[in-house]
Formats: structure tokens, C-alpha cells, sequence
């Protein structure tokens, strides 16, 4: 019931308001008649406040503050339907009206909104045809986006075109939503995209951002969170501004984040607020970019005290020269006409502007009025197209309605004063550019730049005088790092962060990532705080190293000597000193020993899995059998001297069953097999050591030591036990001296691989091949020099020891002396 009553009052209020449309007044500003209307919407007053409303009533504008700047719009519009009715080649013999209204409320100006799409002040029901068909054809306005979003479903329900010329929320390219709305003002998203390259040119990174509490203002602050999303700029202060802003403790918020840089995206009754708070609460020496609501406000350039605030960037669309303007201005008599007051005031349709001057509308902010002349004469062509016009007259019989205006409005396609007036597809202009402006000392805002939809842009910072010291000013949360230096984050803001320096072997791309360090590959290396990585110098011992020549031509002398002391055993096989060197287990040995050096030239060139594995294999495999015959040689020494006599049984069992062959058969055949077991489990591959040092990459073998444990320890263990027999022979005849020379042998043989573990302990690098070749190398000559040479001494330079008498003499000698 309550609702049903209100609903009442709102018609009995909606009828008072059309009893005064229809009114007839004349030389009224806000109206003239003509063959086809457009309507008019511009916030000539402001209604700052929502009215508390205890019932409904008709809200007056007029008591509202006048903005100048919308009344000068207002005049635009005039003055285009004017220049366009004398026109002789647009709209020839038709003539324009308009009808416009005083926007001056978000939520109380709804009359007039239903006045425009009346027909004969009669509202038809969606879907019913008429006869009588409004002269409306198209609505300018309204100036705010939150207007817009508010009164454009009245108009797009039967597809009235509605060219706005301020609203710039990127909602309203949304089609399904509106599909008759257009506008000739840039979307927040290209004015924001400036913004965006002024922050990158100064370098500034922590700003700002203080926007209208409307749709107008947060939908830039998303778009402006998303333009920054993926780069180094940090919002670190946001707010919306209303009414009831505590500027006082804004300011102070502002100061304890330590901004530079406030971005001010708001209208300019806004930012006159803004800015007078600024003034007044000491808020100085900071960086103002403006949005184009504000930046060229010549009231705020005229503020006492306005060069404290620091220094003011503004970006706002070229201010072009309408031609003929001014002239108008000044040849209207009644441009603050409202009419006979006699006859009665229209609703929303009265200006208080009895002390405004000619002069005063001039010098206004001309921010916008190109959109409105463009929005006018945007409507007229396409009026112009569909009514068929040409060759001085127009088709008045085709029955103009909106939609068919709105479908040539989409087409558009013309010049005005030297700019191509186009609509994308979601009715956003295709055309104009940005001006960057400078607020200079004067009071003047200079333009030092500029921005062109395709992407280019300019800025003359020379020209920019400013505070402080002149220099550029600087905002940041944290300083930039230092080279080599990587950010961690603090907190919640990325601008906020410490540097650490990039340790060895990372660099730091900061392009890329400035918040991580990148690992060099292993082919590369680098210094702390690097930024880019240097190839490591690749090393290993070659077959030219003066090193691994002295070596191999070793081992070849080794080869060599081990086929002569060969053929000389030949030649000497049935002699005494061959026979006691161990007959036929020589050449074996010998033999052994030259297949065992091969293994020295594997450690030489650059690393394969075959060298790996044949640096050891020929070795340990092949070692093994000289360590069992020397084991068997020591034993059988020993045995004739000492255990013959008391173990007679055993002498004859090792005679019989040719014991010395069995033990080093099965030596080889343990160690082959272990062998085969290692290199299954794990086969030697190439690896680079990068470790060892920074700028080198160490070639070499990856051996891994618990699996090769089991034939090295194989080999120790016949060393041991070699050593062991032959340590008992020590005191066996002077001449004699198997056992001695097994000794000696083995005590080289140990001391070298102690030698080599040692040295493989304190050096790294490229030549522990090398060393571990040559200990190798030295483990073959211990057994050939000490062993085999004293014995070819004797048979070449003294044959009268090498005969059965002289060696029967030494033992009988030796057994006498026992016995004794």
C-alpha cells in the first residue's frame, strides 16, 4: 500500500514537471524548435548532496553551485546547432532543435529523462507502434559516467543513440549492455595508458592513486591495477575521495608512505576540493599528474599558494579552437536568458548565471567542448545521411527514427576541423590524440607533449621547471639495487625490498627477473653480483702435454725393456739365474707388465667412457697376475729354504699339483671377475669437475670408490701376502737375493701409491691424471728395474755366477750354517 502511494506522488510530481515542459516559453536557452530535436544533458549545477526526502518533491537545480565549465558545454552545443542550421551543405532546408536539461542530479533528474523519450508528452508502451513520432533523434550527454550508466537504459530500450561527450567508464563499450551509446571522449583505458609512460619516462614506481567515489573513478583504479600488474610501478596508496573526505588525515597517510607521485583521477569539483586541501593543510613539494576532468581547471591554476604543492602534470585532450564561438558568445543576447518569468520557470531548464560575462564562458576550462561539437555534428550527418541528402535539398518524406540514426552514426566518416570524426565497433571514438600538459609558473598550463593512438609518444622534459632543486623528482618505497643485486620482497608491495648480491655461480638479468638469481650452466661460472655468466675454460692433460710425453715415452721404454730382458731370458732360459728368477713364470710376468702399461695411455686426452675404463682395467687385471706370480715366487723361496725340511708332505703336494700355477690362475680369475662386477654396477664416465676451481672445468673420470673397493683390496691383499713371504726370506744367502728384491720392489711399490694418495689429497686439477699415470708407470718399473735388471747384470757382465757350482755352493753354505 505504501509503495502503491508513493508511486502516486512520483506521477503527480512527473505531471507538475511536464505541466511546466509544455509551457510555452520563448528565447529560453535550453530550448528551440526545429524539424528534428536533440536532447541535451550537462550538469550546469551540481547536486553535491542527496537530498533527504520525507516525500517526493521536485528538485530544484538552480539552488544548486553553478559550474561554469558545463555551462560553457551547454553553449557548445548552441552554437553547434546553429552553425549547422545555416549551413547550405549539411542538412539543407532542415532545421535542428534541441531541447536540453539541466543534469544536475544522479538519482533526482529523471522527468526530464522521461520527458526526452515521451511522445507528446506521452510515454508509449514498449512495443506498441505510433502514429506520432518524437523528434528526438539523438540525446548529447551526459558529462559523468555514473549519469550515463544511470539514465542509459531509458534510451537504449528503443535504441535512441546517446553521444556522450564525458563519460569515459569502459563499462559503456559494453554492446550488450548499451547498444546505442557512443561518445566522443576517449575510454578511461587510453587516458590511463598515458599515465602508464609518464610514470616509466620519470622512472617513478611508487604513486598514488586518489579517484571520484563513482564509476568514473573505480573503474580507472582497476584498469590502472591491471595496466601495472606485470610491471615495477607499486600502487602504494589508494582512495576514493567523496564529500566527507578527511583530507587532513589523507595527507598524513600520504607523508607516513613516503609518495612522491599522486595520480588524481577525479572531476574538477573534485579536484578543487583536492587541491584547496592541499593548500591549506601544508601538503607540499609533490608530483600531480591530472586526468583530463581537471588538468586544465584555470580556477585551481589560480589558487593562492598553488606552487606549494609541488608540480602538476596534467594529461587532457587538445584544446581546439572552435571557430566562431567566441562571436556567437558575444552576438547572443540572451545566452543567460531563462525565459519570462512571467509565464513560469521550466524544470531543470533555469541557469543562475546573472553576473556571468561573455568573457567569463570563454575563458573557461575548454576541456571537452570538442566533444560536444563533434557529438553534434556527429548526430547531423547522420541525420544527413538518412534523410538522403544532396544536391542542396533532403528526403523530409523518409520517417526519421532513432535506430536508423544511430546505424549512420556508426558509420561515420567525416572531417571536422581537421580531424577524421570515427566510431570503433564498441562506439568509442577512432580519432584525436592526448596532450601532456605542464602547470608553469604563470598560471598557464603549457603543453610539453603528446600521444597518438598508434602508439607514440612524446614528452619535452626540458620544459618542466621543477620544485625543489629542479631536478626530477624521485618516488620509491626502496632504492633501486645495485648491480649484481637481486630484490626480496618485503611485505606486501613489491617496490618494497632488500637487495642481496647474486652469489658465485648466479647472475641477475633484472629485464627478466629482477627477484631471483639464475644459475650459470655448468659450463659457465661467474664473480658475486654478477649479470651475465663466462665460459669456463675447459681443462684436461693432452697427448702434447710435456707432462704425458715424458710418461708414454716411459711406458714405451718400458715395453721396450721387457722385450729385451725377454729375449735375453731366452737365450739364458736353462741358466741358474733365469731358473731362480722363476723359469717360465718370467715371461709372464714380463708380459703382464707390458699389457699393464697400456693402461698409461688412457690417461691422456680428453675423457670417454673407453678411457675410463681402460685407465684401470689393463692395470688392476693384469698387475694382479705379476702380484700372484711374485706371491708364488716368495712362497716357493721360502718354502726350499725353510719349510721344505719340516713340511716335506707339502713341498710334494705343491710339486705334484703344479701348486704355483693354480694360485695364479685363480687370482686372475677372482680379479675378472670383480672386475666384470664393477663396471656392471657402475661404469667410469666422463665428468666435469666444477667445483675445484671458479673459471675451470676439470675433465676427467667418475670413479666411484665403494664399488671399486673389491679389487683394489683383492690386489692389497696379494701385495700383503707377497710381502709377507718375501719378508721371510730376508736372510737367505747373500747372493741370493729373490726375496730381498721381491722386498725392495714391494716397499717401492707401496711407497709410491702412498706418494700418489697424498698428492691426489692436496692438488686438484687437471694433472692428477698425470700423477696418477706416472704412479702406474712407477709401479711397472719397480718390479722391471729391482727385479729383472740385477738379474740381466749378472748373466751379461758376470756369466761365472750364473753356474749350477757357484749357486750349489751358496746354499751347502747357507745349510751349514743353519745346522750350526
Amino acid at each position: 500500500m505504501i509503495i502503491k502511494k508513493q508511486f502516486f506522488a512520483f506521477l503527480c510530481l512527473f505531471e507538475n514537471c511536464l505541466h511546466h515542459f509544455i509551457w510555452p516559453v520563448r528565447g529560453s536557452e535550453f530550448r528551440q524548435d526545429g524539424d528534428y530535436l536533440i536532447g541535451g544533458l550537462f550538469d550546469v549545477h551540481l547536486s553535491s548532496k542527496s537530498p533527504n526526502h520525507q516525500r517526493p518533491e521536485a528538485f530544484t537545480c538552480s539552488n544548486q553551485p553553478f559550474i561554469l565549465t558545463s555551462y560553457r558545454r551547454l553553449q557548445i552545443m548552441r552554437f553547434s546547432v546553429e552553425q549547422i542550421n545555416n549551413s547550405t551543405d549539411l542538412l539543407p532546408n532542415v532545421s535542428l532543435g534541441y531541447e536540453i536539461f539541466d543534469h544536475c542530479s544522479d538519482t533526482q533528474n529523471f522527468p526530464s529523462i522521461l520527458k526526452l523519450i515521451s511522445v507528446n508528452n506521452i510515454i508509449q508502451p514498449w512495443g506498441e507502434s505510433s502514429r506520432n513520432i518524437s523528434k528526438v533523434i539523438a540525446v548529447v550527454g551526459t558529462y559523468t559516467s555514473t549519469e550515463a550508466i544511470t539514465v542509459a537504459p531509458f534510451f537504449m530500450t528503443n535504441l535512441i543513440p546517446m553521444v556522450s561527450y564525458g563519460a569515459a567508464s569502459s563499462a559503456l563499450s559494453k554492446k550488450k549492455s548499451y547498444p546505442s551509446f557512443l561518445r566522443t571522449v576517449h575510454p578511461n583505458t587510453d587516458i590511463l595508458e598515458v599515465f602508464f609512460k609518464i610514470l616509466q619516462e620519470f622512472n617513478w614506481h611508487w604513486v598514488s592513486f586518489l579517484y571520484t567515489d563513482d564509476d568514473y573513478g573505480t573503474d580507472a583504479l582497476n584498469l590502472f591495477s591491471n595496466i601495472i600488474k606485470e610491471t615495477d610501478i607499486c600502487l602504494a596508496y589508494t582512495k576514493s575521495l567523496e564529500e566527507n573526505t578527511d583530507y587532513p588525515l589523507m595527507f598524513r597517510q600520504l607523508e607516513s608512505r613516503g609518495v612522491n607521485v599522486i595520480i588524481a583521477f577525479v572531476l574538477e569539483w573534485t579536484a578543487e576540493d583536492l587541491i584547496k586541501g592541499a593548500i591549506k593543510h601544508n601538503f607540499t613539494n609533490k608530483v600531480w599528474i591530472a586526468g583530463d576532468g581537471w588538468s586544465l581547471n584555470k580556477r585551481i591554476h589560480m589558487e593562492k599558494g598553488i606552487r606549494n604543492i609541488g608540480t602538476v602534470v596534467g594529461v587532457a585532450e587538445p584544446a581546439v579552437p572552435i571557430p566562431g564561438f567566441r562571436d556567437f558568445i558575444y552576438s547572443s543576447k540572451g545566452h543567460c536568458s531563462n525565459g519570462n518569468p512571467d509565464q513560469g520557470r521550466l524544470c531543470n531548464q533555469i541557469s543562475n548565471c546573472n553576473n556571468l560575462t561573455a568573457e567569463d564562458i570563454i575563458n573557461a576550462d575548454p576541456s571537452f567542448s570538442f566533444s560536444v561539437y563533434s557529438a553534434i555534428y556527429a548526430i547531423a550527418h547522420a541525420l544527413h545521411n538518412t534523410l538522403q541528402c544532396g544536391d542542396g535539398s533532403c528526403n523530409r518524406t523518409i520517417p526519421v527514427k532513432p535506430h536508423m540514426v544511430l546505424a549512420a552514426m556508426r558509420k561515420s566518416d567525416f572531417k571536422l576541423l581537421n580531424q577524421r570524426i570515427r566510431f570503433n565497433e564498441n562506439g568509442d571514438p577512432n580519432f584525436g590524440s592526448y596532450s601532456i600538459f605542464y602547470w608553469n609558473r604563470n598560471g598557464e598550463a603549457e603543453e610539453i607533449g603528446s600521444y597518438h593512438f598508434d602508439s607514440f609518444f612524446h614528452i619535452n622534459t626540458t620544459k618542466i621547471q621543477w620544485h625543489g632543486n629542479g631536478e626530477v623528482p624521485t618516488s620509491f618505497c626502496s632504492k633501486a639495487c645495485p648491480v649484481g643485486f637481486s630484490k626480496k620482497q618485503e611485505g606486501i608491495y613489491k617496490c618494497c625490498f632488500i637487495c642481496t648480491i647474486c652469489p658465485t655461480g648466479t647472475y641477475i638479468n633484472t629485464t627478466e627477473d629482477p627477484y631471483n638469481c639464475i644459475s650459470c650452466k655448468e659450463t659457465e661460472w661467474s664473480y658475486p653480483g654478477s649479470t651475465t655468466c663466462n665460459l669456463r675454460q675447459v681443462e684436461y692433460v693432452t697427448f702434447f702435454d710435456s707432462g704425458s710425453i715424458v710418461i708414454m715415452f716411459g711406458a714405451c721404454i718400458l715395453v721396450a725393456l721387457t722385450v729385451a730382458i725377454s729375449a735375453l731370458f731366452s737365450i739364458n732360459f736353462a741358466t741358474p739365474v733365469v731358473r731362480s728368477a722363476g723359469g717360465p713364470m718370467c715371461f709372464l710376468i714380463l708380459g703382464c707388465l707390458t699389457l699393464s702399461s697400456l693402461s698409461v695411455f688412457f690417461y691422456f686426452g680428453k675423457p670417454t667412457v673407453a678411457s675410463c675404463v681402460l685407465r684401470f682395467f689393463p692395470f688392476l687385471l693384469f698387475y694382479t697376475v705379476c702380484l700372484a706370480c711374485f706371491v708364488v715366487r716368495s712362497f716357493q723361496i721360502v718354502c726350499i729354504f725353510k719349510i721344505a725340511a719340516k713340511f716335506p708332505k707339502l713341498l710334494s703336494w705343491w710339486r705334484t699339483y703344479n701348486g704355483q700355477w693354480l694360485v695364479i690362475s685363480l687370482a686372475f680369475v677372482i680379479q675378472t671377475v670383480l672386475l666384470i662386477i664393477v663396471y656392471s654396477v657402475s661404469t667410469p664416465k666422463p665428468y666435469s669437475d666444477r667445483l675445484l676451481y671458479l673459471d675451470k672445468l676439470i675433465l676427467g673420470c667418475d670413479y666411484k670408490l665403494k664399488v671399486m673397493c673389491g679389487p683394489v683390496i683383492f690386489i692389497s691383499l696379494l701385495c700383503c701376502l707377497c710381502f709377507i713371504f718375501s719378508y721371510m726370506g730376508k736372510d737367505l744367502p747373500k747372493n741370493y737375493n729373490e726375496a730381498k728384491a721381491i722386498t725392495f720392489c714391494l716397499l717401492l711399490l707401496i711407497l709410491t701409491w702412498i706418494i700418489f694418495a697424498t698428492a691426489s689429497i692436496l692438488y686438484h686439477g687437471k694433472h692428477i691424471s698425470t700423477f696418477n699415470a706416472l704412479a702406474v708407470l712407477s709401479s711397472l718399473y719397480s718390479f722391471l728395474l729391482w727385479y729383472f735388471v740385477p738379474k740381466c747384470y749378472i748373466i751379461i757382465f758376470y756369466p761365472n755366477k750364473n753356474t749350477q757350482q757357484h749357486f750349489q755352493g751358496l746354499i751347502q753354505n747357507y745349510t751349514k750354517a743353519i745346522s750350526q
